[in-house]
C-alpha cells in the first residue's frame, strides 16, 4: 500500500539516538553474554588465566556490532534505505563474527568444562565437521548466502515476517563465524591449514565482496522495488541512488573489514613462528646436553705405525 509511514529522516543525531527494541535479539544477547561470562568466572576461579581482550573481544565487540546491526539506526532504517540495509549486512556476515571468533568460545567451553572437552574434540574433527569447513566452501557461503538474500525474494521477505527476519540474522552470521574461526585458528578447528592458504582465500573474499557490491550497483532493476515503492516520500525518492550507495558500502566496507582480520592473522603467523623457534631451540639445547651427559669415549691406545702399512703387513702374511 503506498504510503506506508516511517521513521523521520535520518539526521547525524538520529544515527546515534534513534534506536528499536528486538526482544528476541535481546533475548539471545543476554543468554550469550551469561554463558560466556560465567565460562570466564569459571575459567578464573580454578586460576587460569583468560585474557580480559579475549572478553573485550567476544562480549563488547562481536555483541555489541551484532546490537548495532539490529537496533540501532542500522535496525530502525533497514527497510527504509537501502544503504542502512547493506550497512547491516556487513556487520552481520563480517563484523560481528570476526570479533565472536577472536573471543575463543569453543577453548572456553573446553576449559570451563573439561568433562566434556573429548565430545567437543571429537565433534570438531569430525570427518562432516572438515568438510563443512573446507576453506572453500566457508568462503563460498560467507559471499553466496547475502547474494542470494539480494537477488532473491528472501530480500523483502524479511520486512513482512519478524521470524524470517530473526532467522536471517542467524544465517548472515552462521557462515561468517565459521569462516573466521576455521580461518583464524585462535580455537581448535576441524583442520588447520597453513596461514598461506588462509591468505589466498582471504583475498578471494574480498574479491567476491567487491564483485557482490559491484553487482548491486550495475543492477539495472530496483531490489525490492515493490516494498519500497509502497513507502512514503522521502523514502521513495532516490531509489537507485540509494542502491548505488548501498552497493558501494558492501564493496568497500566489507573489504576494509578484512585488515583487521588480516592483521590477526599476521599476529597468530608470527606468534606460530615465535614458537616453532623456540621449540627447535628447546630440542636443539636437549641433544647438547645429552651428548654432553655421556662419558666421553676411552682413546684407543698408539699402535706402531708399521703394524698398519701394508709395505711390511704383507710381508708376514701366512702363506
Amino acid at each position: 500500500m503506498v504510503g506506508v509511514p516511517g521513521p523521520p529522516p535520518l539526521t547525524l543525531t538520529g544515527a546515534f539516538t534513534q534506536w528499536v527494541a528486538d526482544p528476541p535479539v535481546i533475548a539471545v544477547v543476554v543468554v550469550l553474554l551469561a554463558v560466556y561470562l560465567a565460562g570466564v568466572r569459571r575459567v578464573r576461579r580454578r586460576g587460569q588465566a583468560w585474557a580480559t581482550g579475549r572478553v573485550v573481544a567476544f562480549s563488547g565487540l562481536g555483541i555489541g556490532f551484532g546490537v548495532i546491526a539490529t537496533m540501532s539506526w542500522v535496525g530502525v532504517y533497514q527497510g527504509y534505505l537501502f544503504y542502512a540495509r547493506a550497512t547491516q549486512t556487513v556487520l552481520l556476515v563480517l563484523v560481528a563474527p570476526l570479533f565472536l571468533a577472536m573471543g575463543r568460545p569453543i577453548t572456553l567451553a573446553t576449559a570451563s568444562f573439561p568433562g566434556a572437552a573429548g565430545r567437543i574434540e571429537a565433534v570438531i574433527g569430525s570427518r562432516v565437521a572438515k568438510a563443512l569447513t573446507f576453506p572453500g566452501i566457508t568462503a563460498l557461503a560467507l559471499v553466496g548466502v547475502p547474494m542470494v538474500m539480494y537477488f532473491t525474494s528472501w530480500y523483502t521477505a524479511v520486512f513482512h515476517s519478524g521470524t524470517i527476519r530473526e532467522l536471517t540474522y542467524l544465517a548472515l552470521m552462521a557462515p561468517g563465524f565459521v569462516f573466521f574461526w576455521t580461518l583464524l585458528r585462535v580455537d581448535p578447528v576441524p583442520k588447520a591449514y597453513s596461514y598461506g592458504i588462509s591468505m589466498w582465500i582471504t583475498a578471494a573474499e574480498v574479491v567476491g565482496d567487491a564483485f557482490f557490491g559491484i553487482a548491486i550497483i550495475a543492477d539495472t532493476n530496483l531490489i525490492g522495488r515493490d516494498w519500497y515503492g509502497a513507502l512514503s516520500e522521502p523514502w521513495r525518492s532516490g531509489l537507485a541512488t540509494k542502491q548505488v550507495i548501498g552497493g558501494g558500502v558492501i564493496w568497500i566496507l566489507g573489504d576494509l573489514v578484512g585488515l583487521p582480520f588480516l592483521a590477526a592473522q599476521l599476529i597468530q603467523l608470527m606468534r606460530e613462528d615465535r614458537d616453532e623457534a623456540v621449540a627447535i631451540d628447546a630440542e636443539l639445547d636437549a641433544r647438547d646436553a645429552a651428548r654432553a651427559a655421556q662419558p666421553a669415549a676411552e682413546p684407543e691406545p698408539d699402535r706402531p705405525w708399521w703394524e698398519d702399512d701394508p709395505r711390511f703387513t704383507g710381508r708376514f702374511k701366512a702363506t
